[in-house]
């Protein structure tokens, strides 16, 4: 169910919310989408409408109803009281998705920590029949607001010894960063809108076998390896030299403010790289909406002034009309001038340009003492 209340980015044919309920197990029966000027404060959709996805829901038999947008709890609780359904909004769903991809230590305590956070603003909704209940004249309250109490107060101790976790598990990462700094490492980190195919370029750069599947969000939890660039120059004038190069949880649109704060210690391996290799998927009709949600999130993290070099990914699933022209050319970024290069990560195609771009960034570094990345201030329109 998807609801346009004018904002941009609306999709109105619910694509991005399906592949998350696949993503998630799920299996869509129906999408339906309509327009408002305003959410309804009750019921979101407006009372007509909701009986109109109850008679849909009570035909085809389905046994959830999923919201592209974020839903209040008061409003998700009225909804699943009028279409006797359980309701679930977008986030519960990215939160649903991660919890089942995590495999790390460090990435369980992150998918937790947003959980217990998301959990913890739907109690009303979890005791809804503990009513509270007014037991004579002057005196309120009863088992529901004691039983909900005390379920806030153990929510509230486990968001507290999570986020005491993950702490001890970014200290260990500032300590393995400071190391990596005494070394002299050139740090790269991958970002990009999940499904660009980021994955599956870490894996053609390093030859790892890092999972890679064409579905949203396969990777959540960092990965690092070391790149050799043949062709970079090193300390005191050599040629060739190793360079770290790390694989990070996607982007997407209106990702979970918590999910965010959460996963702030994985996101920290952008916000302290020397460059940025932003992936795209240059096959996507919407790669320039992706492209700004990326930027948003980088904004967030601390991480827009990170040097950036764009990589159009999948030209091999672009018509052979669409191809680029050239193998690389620059682009307009936020007013700023990027290199950008044209590959498949799966058929190869274009990453040996890649991989000399990396090794003159490396090398200006090198030579300059300077941030890498900064390319010619070249003044040029986006596609």
């Amino acid at each position: 169910m998807g609801v346009d209340l004018g904002l941009p980015h609306f999709d109105g044919a619910l694509e991005e919310l399906g592949l998350l309920a696949q993503t998630a197990g799920l299996q869509p029966v129906a999408r339906v989408a309509c327009k408002r000027k305003a959410p309804d404060a009750a019921l979101f959709i407006g009372k007509g409408k909701a009986d109109e996805i109850k008679a849909m829901a009570l035909e085809l038999g389905a046994q959830e109803v999923l919201f592209d947008q974020a839903l209040s709890p008061a409003q998700q609780r009225n909804l699943e009281r009028h279409l006797d359904l359980p309701v679930n909004d977008r986030t519960l769903l990215i939160l649903e998705i991660f919890g089942q991809r995590a495999r790390s230590h460090e990435g369980k305590l992150q998918v937790e920590l947003a959980r217990l956070q998301y959990v913890s603003t739907r109690l009303v909704r979890r005791w809804s029949h503990l009513e509270r209940q007014t037991g004579g004249a002057g005196v309120r309250g009863g088992p529901g607001e004691k039983q909900i109490e005390l379920d806030r107060r153990m929510i509230g101790d486990a968001i507290k010894r999570t986020r005491e976790r993950l702490e001890k598990v970014k200290r260990q990462r500032q300590t393995q960063r400071r190391q990596r700094e005494r070394r002299d490492t050139f740090n790269i980190s991958l970002v990009g809108y999940t499904n660009a195919g980021k994955s599956t370029l870490f894996n053609a750069l390093v030859k790892a076998r890092a999972y890679a599947a064409d579905q949203l969000f396969a990777t959540l939890d960092t990965t690092t390896r070391q790149l050799y660039l043949a062709d970079a120059e090193g300390a005191n004038g050599a040629v060739g030299r190793s360079v770290s190069l790390s694989d990070t949880v996607g982007f997407i649109r209106d990702l979970p403010h918590g999910l965010i704060d959460a996963f702030q210690a994985t996101l920290q391996e952008a916000a302290d790289a020397d460059l940025l290799l932003h992936v795209v998927d240059a096959a996507n009709p919407d790669y320039p909406e992706q492209i700004a949600e990326v930027q948003r999130v980088l904004h967030e993290i601390g991480a827009a002034e990170v040097p950036q070099v764009l990589v159009f990914n999948k030209i091999d699933a672009i018509d052979a009309s669409q191809q680029p022209r050239q193998s690389k050319d620059f682009f307009d970024l936020e007013g700023t001038a990027v290199p950008r290069l044209f590959v498949s990560a799966r058929t190869l195609a274009g990453v040996p340009e890649l991989r000399r771009q990396l090794a003159q960034e490396v090398s200006r570094k090198q030579a300059a003492g300077a941030p890498a990345g900064q390319p010619a201030q070249v003044h040029v329109t986006s596609e």
